[in-house]
């Protein structure tokens, strides 16, 4: 690294966030093979998807016993925020070119929190493209690695592992309950898959609470008072993975 880089406070947050984060993704190499998936199909979901709340997701529902397509539902309507935080990226890092499509890929809750977190813009830059690039190497290789021990330990179940995706997919949920109103969202999409499991597949009670979570937004969002100067509830600096 460059005298430049290791004087850059950007790049430290970014490099410190990535080896963090890129060592989780042994959890979900091991927990994904657990789920069902074999290590090049978990391999493969690290590399295009890229995006540990989708992505815990995504092996959550399928380890529930739900369809690939229950699965891939619930993996996009996570990772719509993505789509936000690309507009932000875009107007913040203006790339062009090649970086432009590069950038789409990294931008994570991890790298918009380092980037953001800066003040100067050369040090937005240097901490969105540090945490990003880093967490993209160290989570697929990570993945590779919690694939390959989980493969060789044989049946989940012999393990305890057939359950624990949907626990690590709670244990990512659980520290972005900090307000009232996020708690009261959870216990009702709570409730509402619960009310859903006797009546439809596997896999489908998650999409049934993210269209609740929706709609309580929606409408949240179009009876709010006016004039009032309300603000969204938004986290400046979100956890998670990838």
């Amino acid at each position: 690294m460059s005298t430049s880089l290791r004087q850059s406070p950007g790049a430290r947050v970014g490099l410190s966030i990535a080896v963090a984060t890129g060592l989780y993704g042994v959890s979900f190499g091991a927990l994904s093979v657990a789920s069902g998936l074999d290590v090049w199909q978990t391999q493969l979901l690290s590399l295009l998807l890229f995006s540990g709340g989708s992505q815990f997701a995504f092996i959550g529902v399928i380890a529930g016993g739900g369809t690939p397509v229950a699965a891939a539902s619930a993996a996009a309507l996570l990772g719509i925020r993505n789509a936000v935080y690309g507009m932000q990226m875009n107007v913040l890092l203006h790339p062009t070119g090649w970086r432009r499509l590069a950038a789409a890929h990294v931008t994570i809750d991890e790298s918009l929190a380092t980037s953001t977190g800066q003040t100067d813009p050369v040090e937005q830059k240097r901490g969105f493209w540090v945490a990003g690039v880093g967490i993209f190497v160290l989570w697929n290789l990570f993945t590779l690695v919690g694939a390959l021990a989980g493969d060789a330990l044989g049946d989940p179940k012999q393990w305890g592992l057939d359950g624990a995706a949907v626990a690590a997919f709670l244990a990512l949920l659980w520290p972005r309950l900090r307000s009232r109103e996020a708690g009261a969202i959870a216990a009702v999409c709570a409730l509402a898959t619960v009310l859903a499991v006797p009546f439809v597949p596997p896999g489908v009670p998650i999409l049934v609470a993210a269209v609740v979570a929706a709609l309580i937004g929606w409408f949240g969002y179009r009876t709010g008072p006016a004039g009032e100067g309300m603000e969204p509830d938004v986290d400046p600096y979100p956890k998670v993975t990838s």
